[in-house]
């Protein structure tokens, strides 16, 4: 097995190292001390188990969507995020390849199926937006399918709110270079080397129609009632503090301690797709 690709090994170049941590705009040199993020993350999640416990009480239902591109760390915010939750009311869906039943029904209705119910959180990662994303990068399917979808997808979480669903919709954005260390990471790692397929391989020569897609599937789905949260996320650990405090800071739940919490970092989280493209 070859040597790990490691940014943090004092005897990678640290101009290389600088280069690959401020890929795509990323604002901070370093990443945050580990110390420093496990405290604060531990806050967070007391603040998450007085969620789980106000969503239970007042039959609230919400739904989280992560969006990003491969390696961006979706899987690992989940995680932290569901770190000391219950499952039975904290629940994460990863759909894999549509049956041929499903194939054959409304594009929504198996994302449907998995909504949540009164008292329960439901943590999407990826979700109905693989139809604006990965499914037209990799043809999947047709750009008519593609458009339709970009038409309908505002109305569709438009009805979900008015359901009394709270939705969240989070992209995590990371760097080219970024995302290249962590599949070499992945490669190299014997825990982790099955998250690297054979799509991630594939999809690397593709980052440009990745970015147009994301660009386009940003702006037509960018709303008032369902807006997108960018998450800058070359260093993951200030991605999942700043997922959690946004998540935090917009529920009104019995318990809060505002002032521990603290509001997000505005170099690291903001709404709408413009902050995309503010550096990168």
């Amino acid at each position: 097995m070859s040597k790990r690709f490691d940014i943090n090994d004092p005897v990678f170049p640290k101009e290389l190292k600088d280069f690959v941590m401020e890929s795509g705009g990323y604002p901070y040199e370093k990443k945050l001390k580990r110390k420093k993020y496990e405290k604060e993350l531990e806050t967070l999640q007391i603040e998450l188990v007085k969620v789980q416990q106000w969503v239970q009480d007042t039959g609230q239902r919400i739904i989280c969507v992560f969006e990003g591109r491969d390696a961006a760390g979706k899987g690992g915010t989940i995680k932290r995020f569901t770190q000391y939750t219950n499952s039975r009311f904290v629940r994460v869906v990863a759909l894999s390849k549509p049956s041929d039943v499903e194939e054959g029904q409304w594009y929504f209705q198996r994302y449907i199926e998995q909504f949540p119910t009164s008292g329960e959180i439901v943590l999407f990662d990826r979700s109905w937006y693989n139809r604006a994303g990965v499914e037209p990068v990799m043809g999947f399917c047709t750009h008519e399918q593609t458009a339709k979808f970009l038409q309908d997808v505002p109305g569709f979480e438009q009805t979900i709110i008015d359901s009394g669903t709270k939705l969240f919709k989070f992209w995590l954005n990371v760097g080219q270079e970024m995302q290249l260390k962590r599949f070499h990471d992945r490669r190299h790692s014997p825990l982790k080397h099955w998250k690297l397929s054979p799509m991630d391989l594939e999809a690397l020569d593709k980052w440009d129609d990745y970015t147009r897609a994301r660009d386009r599937m940003l702006k037509q789905s960018h709303t008032d009632v369902a807006p997108w949260v960018i998450v800058r996320s070359n260093d993951k650990r200030r991605a999942r503090l700043n997922v959690l405090r946004h998540f935090l800071t917009s529920l009104d739940y019995a318990g809060k301690d505002a002032s521990a919490i603290n509001d997000p970092d505005q170099n690291i989280l903001s709404l709408g797709p413009d902050f995309l493209h503010e550096s990168e």
